[in-house]
Parts: structure tokens; C-alpha cells; sequence
């Protein structure tokens, strides 16, 4: 500590003697402890002493590292985020419609919500997706759905954003089958595959297959995109899943981070240069109410990420050291009780992730706790957006908050938590043993435990929820998905499979089986599986006879 911060906290020190303990004496505080969400503590007032920041060494001028202040060096000033909100549902014709409404009013990239079936591998028509049939995103079976789900929407000009993860090589392989069929070259095309199974087995379920085949996948997705599609994001490494299941702030950093280092790890393991597919990493975060935690949330995992690829992994580029990165406001913090309050709280945390520098942005709509957004209130999380950009400020200025003695300190502390936890998971071997002894499970679960303990207390006020609570009328005029969208899907795969060449098909097929017994990249003979229209569940068949499934260990 410098003289001068030894001589603010000894004023500090006096001024809580002779003004605080006086005014404590009279009126005391609201409760004790502070803390923000997640339980760090917040100290009644943040001075110079409460801040180690040396200023080339820890945050830098936007675009050079450590990138704390942000990955390009004009931000905003030169372009907005890419305002991208996450639809999908029904029948591809629906969702197709919904794309369509979105960049009418002004959206400028898509994110593709698929159906729980297409996330885990199986057609329409399996019995495993009785009842779940476009409930949840769009149903994808063939490349037939995703011609209709792309009609009229030019990929050489938007750039698309899918949600998918075990199957993340099959949707990726019909998103380029698609492209190629309106004229457009893989090279051309932008955009993200979610491609993250590490989170799956940690937080949400979605897997198909075991780690070690899951990670050749992704393997072979990174190798490929690097030669054929250059300016595609090949994962989005996510903390959203981890943080809706219950983390903290440092949990979601630390567990992402320590996942992105497995993926890196394993690239590198199987012969890839770092530097060749390291800048097509993104990453994916939430965005929760505490406005000033999650600030320091985004500052904090950039600075660690740019220290863990320059000065652990040893990458060379800076494209390499950038963490870039989407965010979506925190579905779980919605509440079925008085909606129109989600308005609010969308708003402040999408003010938040542009005050962290976010790339693109996702807000949730007004009534996503109770059903699939309707056409109204995705405009409403669509002009959200909108209003901050033009009307609000944030976006003039790079990193408005630096400088802040809270903001500084809160960045300090969740970087040197996730640290922490990112040593504690490489201690144990990385983020595939952390997983399979449960580690990550049990911290998230503890996490979530204490949190609903204060919710159900009342130590954690929810508004409209635990306090200020109205009688309300139920719920009128939600987005309803028909029932019947399974059967019109299943005709729709019944006329794929009777007009299509079934002799190509199998030996399509039969080509995957081969290179998934072997050693080759399997992105090849999976896109030429999905070009014989093969359909999803089919390909993915083929890998669950040569891989297995993944079965989790029920003791955590």
C-alpha cells in the first residue's frame, strides 16, 4: 500500500469513528451484512485504499491486453453489439416467420432455440420426442427443415447463432449444406455453434455421448472451421447454463474458464495449433440483477482469460488472449408474478452487459416464466436493446465505469475467486475429472440451495414475489405451441424419407460408421451424410452404436 493509501484509510478509519458509529448509534442500517447476489461483501464505502490496480499492468487501453476495458479499441463507437434474440418454436415455418418479423424490426444477427429432441439427437417421430415436439425451439429432423427454417433470410448477410450442443457437428454441417445451396461458400459464412458438452454434463443435461468422443467432436469441429470456415465461431463456451442452475458470479467465471482451458488443452493435445483455432473461441455469459457484480464480471473474466492464453498456454496472437463474448439476460431471475417487472429487470441487465463490454446480447422477454414469448414482448426485449443504444449513452464511451473504487475492487475480488477455482479444477486433473467426481455439481447445487434459502426467508427480496406481492388475474394471450406439430412433423420426415435416395443415404451412413471407428475427422462424412438428407437421429445413431451414451454418476 502506497503512503497515500495509508494515509485514506487512517482518514477512513476516522471518518467511521467520528461520523458512522454516530449515525449508527441513531439510525441503523438496513441489514448486516451487505453483499452483493452472490454473497461477496460490500463495504459502505470503496476509497483508493481499497483498490490495488496498477493501471498498464491490470486494465490497459481497450483492444491491447489485458483487455479489461474491452477487445476492440473503439467498442461501440464504431458498431453496436449485434442485438441477437434467441427464437425458435413449432415447425421450422414458424420459426422461419418469427426470424423474418425480428430483422424487419431491426434485429441484426439470429440465435436458433431448437426443440429438447433436436438438442439430444432424436427425430420427431422417435418415441422419445412424444410430447416435446417444438415446445421449446424449432424441431429440426433433416436438412429438409433446415432449408425451410432459412428461406428467404441470406446467410452471406446475417450471422447465425444455434444453441446446440451434442449435436452441434450435424447442425453446423446442414447450416453450411443450406448455404451452399443458396450460392453462398462456408468461407463467407459467420456465426456460433454452441458446441459447449462440458457444461452440459455440469449444469444442464443435454448430452449425447462420453466426454472423450464428445471432445473429438469438437476437436474435429475446431480443425475443420479453420480451414473451410474461417469466420465462424467453433464454440461458445458458456457460463448462461451454470449460472441459471445456481453459481455465483466467481463460480460462472471460474468453471467457464476452467472449461475454455479443457477445450484448449485438448485441441492442442490432438495436434492443433493454438493460434490457428483459438480466435474462433467465443464465450457465453449471463446477465443477473446486481448491476454493479456483473460489470465487474465481464471485466474480470476477459483480464483472466487474456493471462490463462498468453501466459499459461503460451498463445502468440492477441486474437488469441481476446475473450469475446455473448450475453442473455438471466432467465431464472424472471418472475411468473407481475410480469411487466421483468421489463425492468431485463433492462438493467442488459445495461450491464453493455457496461462489460459485451459483443452481442440476447434480452429476455416479459413473459418467458410463464411461456414462449409472443410477438409483443419479444419487441419490447428487442427495443430494450435498442433504447440503450441510442438513447442511453453507454455506448459513447469504452468501459465507463473504470476508475470506480467499488467497480475496481468487485473486479479484484471475482477474479481472484475464479482463480482460485480454476487452479482448484486443474488440481484435480481439469474440467472432465471435475465433472465426473461431481465437484462442479455440488458447488453449483450449494449455491442455488443458499440462495433459495434466503428467497424463502425473505432475506432476499424478490419483487412482486416474497414482498409487494398484488392479486393477480391469470395470465392472458400466451404463445401456445399446438399439439399437432408432431404429427405434421412426422409427415413432413415420412415424405423426406420416401422422395430422397435411400441407397445414398445408407452408404452415407455406413462412410460415418467407418471414420468414427477410426481416426479421421469426422466433419466430412457427416456433412456428406446430411447432403443425402440422412436425418438427424439417424447420423447421430450412427456415433451412439461406435461411441455410447453418456451415463452420469448419481454419487455427488
Amino acid at each position: 500500500m502506497s503512503d497515500d493509501q495509508t494515509k485514506i484509510a487512517q482518514d477512513k478509519e476516522r471518518w467511521h469513528k467520528a461520523q458512522v458509529e454516530k449515525t449508527l448509534a441513531r439510525f441503523p442500517e438496513r441489514k448486516d451484512p451487505f453483499t452483493t447476489n452472490s454473497g461477496m461483501p460490500v463495504d459502505r464505502v470503496y476509497t483508493p485504499a481499497d483498490v490495488d490496480v496498477d493501471y498498464a499492468r491490470d486494465l490497459g487501453f481497450p483492444g491491447e491486453f489485458p483487455f479489461t476495458r474491452g477487445v476492440q479499441p473503439t467498442m461501440y463507437r464504431g458498431r453496436f453489439w449485434t442485438m441477437r434474440q434467441y427464437a425458435g418454436f413449432g415447425t421450422a415455418e414458424e420459426s422461419n416467420a418469427r426470424y423474418k418479423y425480428l430483422l424487419n424490426a431491426g434485429q441484426s444477427g439470429l440465435s436458433v432455440a431448437f426443440d429438447l429432441p433436436t438438442q439430444i439427437g432424436y427425430d420427431s417421430d422417435s418415441a422419445m420426442a412424444e410430447g416435446e415436439v417444438g415446445k421449446v425451439g424449432v424441431a429440426i429432423d433433416s436438412l429438409a427443415d433446415m432449408e425451410i427454417l432459412f428461406d428467404g433470410i441470406p446467410l452471406d448477410k446475417v450471422s447465425t447463432s444455434m444453441t446446440i450442443n451434442a449435436p452441434a457437428s450435424v447442425l453446423l454441417a446442414m447450416y453450411i449444406a443450406v448455404a451452399e445451396k443458396q450460392g453462398v461458400p462456408s468461407a463467407k459464412l459467420a456465426g456460433t455453434i454452441q458446441n459447449d458438452i462440458l457444461k452440459e454434463y455440469a449444469a444442464r443435461g443435454t448430452y449425447i455421448y462420453p466426454p472423450a468422443p464428445s471432445m473429438r467432436l469438437i476437436n474435429d469441429i475446431f480443425a475443420y472451421c479453420a480451414e473451410q470456415v474461417p469466420n465462424w465461431n467453433t464454440i461458445s463456451i458458456s457460463g448462461y447454463h451454470i449460472r441459471e442452475a445456481g453459481s455465483t458470479a466467481a463460480q460462472e467465471v471460474g468453471f467457464t474458464l476452467a472449461n475454455g482451458l479443457s477445450y484448449v488443452r485438448a485441441a492442442m493435445a490432438a495436434g492443433l495449433d493454438v493460434d490457428t483455432f483459438a480466435p474462433q473461441l467465443s464465450f457465453f455469459f449471463n446477465a443477473h440483477n446486481d448491476f454493479f457484480e456483473e460489470v465487474a464480471k465481464f471485466r474480470a473474466a476477459r483480464r483472466l482469460w487474456a493471462k490463462i492464453m498468453k501466459e499459461e498456454v503460451g498463445a502468440k496472437s492477441p486474437k488469441s488472449w481476446m475473450l469475446r463474448f455473448h450475453t442473455q439476460t438471466g432467465g431464472s431471475t424472471l418472475t411468473a408474478q407481475q410480469p411487466m417487472n421483468n421489463i425492468v429487470r431485463v433492462a438493467l441487465q442488459a445495461f450491464a452487459a453493455v457496461c462489460g463490454g459485451t459483443q452481442s446480447l440476447h434480452t429476455n422477454s416479459m413473459d418467458e416464466a410463464l411461456a414462449l414469448p409472443t410477438e409483443q414482448s419479444v419487441m419490447v426485449a428487442l427495443r430494450t436493446q435498442q433504447i440503450i443504444a441510442y438513447e442511453s449513452g453507454a455506448a459513447e464511451t469504452i468501459d465507463p465505469l473504470a476508475g470506480s473504487y467499488y467497480i475496481e475492487s468487485l473486479t479484484n475480488t471475482i477474479e481472484a475467486e475464479a482463480r482460485a477455482y480454476i487452479d482448484r479444477i486443474a488440481g484435480m486433473g481439469g474440467s472432465v475429472k471435475a465433472i465426473e467426481t461431481g465437484y462442479m455439481q455440488r458447488e453449483i447445487q450449494d449455491s442455488a440451495y443458499r440462495h433459495q434459502r434466503q428467497v424463502e426467508s425473505g432475506e432476499r427480496v424478490i419483487v412482486g414475489m416474497n414482498k409487494f406481492q398484488t392479486k393477480e388475474e391469470a395470465p392472458k394471450n400466451l404463445l401456445r405451441v399446438d399439439m399437432s406439430v408432431q404429427a405434421s412433423q412426422t409427415e413432413k420426415l415420412k415424405a423426406v424419407k420416401a422422395r430422397r435416395d435411400n441407397d445414398a443415404v445408407a452408404q452415407a451412413l455406413a462412410e460415418l460408421r467407418t471414420a468414427a471407428k477410426g481416426t479421421a475427422n469426422l466433419m466430412p462424412p457427416i456433412l456428406a451424410a446430411v447432403k443425402s438428407y440422412a436425418t438427424l437421429q439417424e447420423i447421430c445413431d450412427v456415433m451412439r452404436d461406435v461411441f455410447g451414451e453418456y451415463r452420469p454418476s448419481e454419487e455427488f
